[in-house]
């Protein structure tokens, strides 16, 4: 039997409450392999890490992949939920953190879920059913984990791959866009090194903190000054730590920058002015050593093929429960078209409402939707929180839909 939507409520709420962070997606692995295994999916835990895989098969035909990903992310929860999160946990860097599903990931578990069990229960369809529930889609190494641990070699090759985002924008809305959908995404970490001492001396030092802070100036003429205004690129600096007393100039200073882009060609220069700046700065200064520029994680951006895009809309748009839109480029990153690449299969990959629609009532233009979205709390804000219930609904109902389209 399908799962009703209570029981989907209530499995969302209770993933929300207990979010982990990549790589640590135990408990939340755990729940999805038992789910698995009592709609009779074959179910194979710890796939590249924390990552399930279930099949079901049906006589011939294609193999549909279904993906969604697992991991929240370190941010102290604001929403006010009497779900919220106020979980902690160790992060890569062995500092304690606050926990919290901002991006909307624990609704992408609960609705393949929720469509797996749609699937199983409907006999109306031949083939083959591939559900991939994904470890540390945040830090970009999940899908590539899941490839090197043999995913198409030991559950076989998808004919497609389909998986959708959460996003923003009223429920009953899905964006489908063709081509490059979401960008690639570089993070990367850059420790100044300087020469501490007493606070009330600066002039025996090289501070670290004034070189950071001219640094994190500096960037943002990357975007304004070294590309083309028609190129879509984002340089943003999440994190600067540097010192823990106010009368003493420390010796180092850390930056995290987060950088997104959607062309080869762009994405090189932009790495490239980076550096560059980084090093201008730290030759400026008068540092004592070359910084230290690490790429913690990279991964390319979504390229939906074009065919398997106008195969999801024409199977969305005959449903008539949604209004389907082109959302244009996204400069959010995914790890999803890593699976899609390996596989050498056709990506589809989506935009899935997720906000009140009565807080869009009036808006009528583009441009008013537009202005009510940026008025809204984003994904990765620690008072994102998806309308649940109908999200679920329109989520389970799409991943459905899109997979019943290659199915025979």
């Amino acid at each position: 039997m399908p799962i009703e939507l209570d029981a989907l409520i209530a499995t969302y709420e209770d993933l929300h409450r207990h979010p982990e962070l990549g790589r640590q997606e135990h408990r939340t692995a755990g729940i999805v392999a038992e789910q698995l295994r009592a709609l009779g999916y074959d179910v194979t835990t710890g796939v590249g890490g924390t990552g399930v895989v279930g099949v079901l098969e049906r006589g011939q035909g294609s193999t549909v992949l279904l993906r969604a990903d697992m991991d929240a992310l370190p941010v102290l929860e604001a929403t006010g939920l009497p779900y919220a999160s106020t979980a902690t946990a160790t992060s890569a860097d062995g500092e304690t953190v606050p926990v919290m599903h901002a991006c909307g990931h624990d609704i992408h578990t609960t609705c393949l879920l929720g469509a797996a069990a749609a699937l199983a229960d409907d006999d109306g369809w031949q083939g083959r059913l591939l559900l991939v529930f994904q470890p540390d889609e945040e830090g970009g190494g999940g899908a590539q984990a899941m490839v090197d641990d043999g995913l198409f070699e030991r559950f076989g090759t998808p004919d497609v791959v389909l998986g959708q985002h959460v996003a923003p924008v009223p429920v009953g809305v899905l964006g489908v866009r063709s081509g490059p959908a979401f960008a690639a995404s570089d993070s990367l970490r850059i420790t100044l090194h300087g020469a501490g001492g007493h606070g009330s001396r600066p002039e025996a030092t090289v501070d670290p903190v004034v070189m950071g802070a001219s640094l994190v100036q500096r960037l943002q003429t990357v975007v304004s000054r070294d590309v083309a205004a028609t190129d879509t690129v984002v340089v943003t600096v999440g994190s600067f730590h540097a010192g823990v007393a106010p009368n003493v100039i420390p010796d180092n200073a850390v930056l995290g920058l987060s950088i997104r882009t959607t062309d080869e060609r762009v994405r090189a220069s932009v790495l490239a002015a980076v550096e560059r700046m980084v090093r201008a700065e730290a030759l400026a200064a008068g540092a004592p050593k070359e910084p230290e520029i690490e790429v913690r994680d990279s991964f390319p951006p979504v390229v939906n093929d074009a065919a398997a895009c106008e195969q999801v809309r024409e199977a969305f748009t005959d449903a008539a429960r949604w209004i389907v839109v082109d959302p244009g480029p996204v400069t959010g990153s995914e790890d999803v078209g890593v699976l899609a690449e390996a596989a050498g299969a056709p990506c589809a990959y989506w935009l899935l409402g997720g906000a009140d629609p009565a807080l869009f009532e009036g808006a009528t233009t583009i441009e008013e939707i537009r202005n009510v979205v940026a008025d809204l709390p984003s994904n990765h804000s620690p008072r994102y929180a998806p309308l649940a219930g109908p999200t679920l609904e329109s989520g389970v109902a799409a991943l459905v839909t899109a997979a019943r389209a290659w199915l025979a």
